[in-house]
C-alpha cells in the first residue's frame, strides 16, 4: 500500500504527537482490559506503563525497524489467574506474575537463538502464503464478536443499565465519521481517523449521558463518569507487590508456573509470526529477514518480561497496532516511540488516563470494526495470488477459516491453545499432508 509516512520518517514533534495519541486509543482498551480480567487488585495505569517500558525494549532489539505496540497479551489471561489461583496470599501471586513472565520469556529468547542459527528460510517452507493469508484474516475476524459486543455496549465497559440502541447510535456515528475522514479527509483528517472518530462518538454519548442525568433515564447515560472517583496519580507497580511475596514462592508453585506459562508463549510464537507478516505485507518489507525474526522475537521476549516487571502483564504484539498503521498509512517508527513514552507518562496523570478510561466501549467498537476489518482484508490480500482453483489451496484456506472462525479453541489444564494457534496449526498439517509427491509445497 501507499505509505504517507514510511519506517524511517520523522514527522514534526506536534504531528508525531498526533500520531502516537491515535496509536494510543487504539491500543488502550485491550491493554487495560487484561488486568480489569484478572482483578486482583492488579492496576491499569501499571499495565499500561508497562506496554510502554516493553514496547522501548522492543523498539531497541528490533533497531527502530518495526513499527509495531506490545500490549497486554489476552494469551497470559489463564496463565496470570493460575499465578493466583495457585499462591498461598496475593503478594506471591504477584511474584508469581513475574516469575511465569519471566519465564515466557526466557521461551521466546531460547527461540530466537535457535531461529539466529538456523536461520528463517524454513518459515517461508512451513507457512507459505497459502497458511498465513488465512491465519492473519483469522486474526481480524476472531476479534469481531468483540467488537460488535463492544458497539451494543454488552461487554460492560458502559455505565450499567445503558440502552444496546443507544450504544449502537455512538457507535455507527464512530465508525461513519471515522469512514468519512478516511476516505474523504484531506493532508491530516486523513491521517487521524481515529481521533475524529471517537471524539465525535464520545461528544454523541455525552449528549445522551447529559440527558440522561437530566431526567433520570437509565438507559441514555452511556459514560460511566463514576471512574473518577476511583482515580488514581500513581500506577501501583507490580513488582513493589512481587517483592514482598518473593520469600514465600516454593518449588511446586514454580512448577506450577512453569506449566502455566511456558507453553503459552510458543502459542503466542505463531501468533508473532502472523502479526509481522501481515505488517511485513502493509509495509512492504519483510520484517522476518530485516530486523529479522530473531531480534523480534528477542523485542518480544525481553519487552515481555519487562512489561511484567511493571505492569504484571506479558505483553504481545498488537494487531490493532498494525491495523492503526494500515488505516493512517504511518509507519513512522518514530510514532511508535511517542507512543511508548506517552504511555508512560499518561500512567503517572490521573485525570487524563481516568478520562480516556470513560470511553464508552461502545465508541471503541465503531473503531474496532474498522480496525480488525482491516486486519481481516490484509490477511485475505496474501492469498489473492494463491490458485484457489487448486483443491490442494482451497482445502488449507478452508481449514484454517473455519478452525478459526468457529472459534476453535484446545485448552491442556492450565494452557489454552488459542483459536488463531489451532487455526494455523490445522493448516501447517493440511498442507503438509496434502503436498504433492514431488515435495514441493503449495505456492
Amino acid at each position: 500500500m501507499n505509505l504517507t509516512y514510511n519506517i524511517k520518517d520523522k514527522p514534526g514533534f506536534a504531528k508525531t504527537l498526533v500520531f502516537a495519541l491515535q496509536q494510543l486509543l487504539a491500543i488502550m482498551a485491550a491493554t487495560i482490559a487484561v488486568p480489569s480480567i484478572v482483578g486482583n487488585g492488579m492496576s491499569q495505569t501499571a499495565a499500561l506503563f508497562g506496554a510502554g517500558v516493553g514496547t522501548l525494549v522492543y523498539l531497541a532489539f528490533t533497531k527502530f525497524k518495526s513499527p509495531v505496540f506490545l500490549g497486554s497479551s489476552f494469551a497470559f489471561l489463564g496463565s496470570m489467574s493460575a499465578a493466583f489461583a495457585g499462591a498461598a496470599s496475593v503478594e506471591i501471586g504477584y511474584a508469581g506474575l513475574v516469575i511465569g513472565a519471566l519465564m515466557a520469556g526466557l521461551v521466546y529468547v531460547v527461540i530466537a537463538l535457535v531461529i539466529k542459527a538456523v536461520g528463517v528460510k524454513w518459515i517461508d517452507k512451513l507457512m507459505p502464503p497459502v497458511i498465513i493469508g488465512p491465519t492473519v484474516a483469522i486474526i481480524g475476524l476472531s476479534l469481531a464478536g468483540n467488537a460488535v459486543g463492544d458497539l451494543l455496549g454488552t461487554s460492560g465497559a458502559v455505565a450499567a443499565g445503558a440502552s444496546t440502541y443507544v450504544c449502537m447510535i455512538c457507535g455507527l456515528v464512530t465508525l461513519a465519521v471515522t469512514m468519512v475522514c478516511s476516505v474523504y479527509g484531506k493532508k491530516m483528517v486523513k491521517m487521524i481517523p481515529f481521533i475524529i472518530g471517537i471524539l465525535a462518538g464520545y461528544a454523541v454519548a455525552l449528549c445522551f449521558t447529559l440527558i440522561g442525568n437530566a431526567t433520570q433515564n437509565a438507559a441514555l447515560q452511556i459514560i460511566d463518569f463514576s471512574k473518577f472517583s476511583h482515580m488514581t496519580w500513581v500506577p501501583d507497580f507490580t513488582f513493589l507487590k512481587a517483592g514482598k511475596g518473593l520469600k514465600g514462592v516454593t518449588g511446586s508453585y514454580l512448577a506450577t508456573l512453569a506449566v502455566a506459562y511456558a507453553p503459552v508463549a510458543f502459542v503466542v510464537f505463531a501468533e508473532h509470526i502472523a502479526d509481522h507478516k501481515n505488517l511485513s505485507s502493509i509495509i512492504g518489507q519483510d520484517l522476518l529477514k530485516d530486523p529479522g525474526l530473531a531480534n523480534t522475537l528477542l523485542g518480544d521476549g525481553v519487552g515481555s518480561m519487562a512489561g511484567a516487571i511493571f505492569g504484571g502483564c506479558p505483553n504481545t504484539t498488537y494487531g490493532e497496532s498494525v491495523g492503526c498503521v494500515a488505516i493512517s498509512g504511518n509507519a513512522s517508527v518514530i510514532t511508535i516511540l511517542y507512543t511508548a513514552v506517552l504511555a508512560m507518562v499518561i500512567s503517572f496523570f490521573g485525570p487524563f488516563a481516568t478520562f480516556l478510561a470513560t470511553i464508552p466501549s461502545c465508541v471503541m467498537g465503531g473503531v474496532c470494526i474498522a480496525l480488525y476489518g482491516f486486519i481481516a482484508v490484509s490477511g485475505l490480500k496474501m492469498i489473492q495470488s494463491v490458485d484457489l482453483n487448486d483443491n490442494h489451496n482451497l482445502f488449507v484456506v478452508s481449514v484454517i477459516l473455519i478452525a478459526g472462525v468457529g472459534g476453535m479453541a484446545v485448552s491442556f489444564g492450565k494452557v489454552t491453545i488459542t483459536e488463531v494457534a489451532c487455526a494455523l496449526i490445522l493448516g501447517i498439517l493440511t498442507n503438509v499432508l496434502l503436498t504433492r509427491k514431488s515435495g514441493k509445497a503449495s505456492k
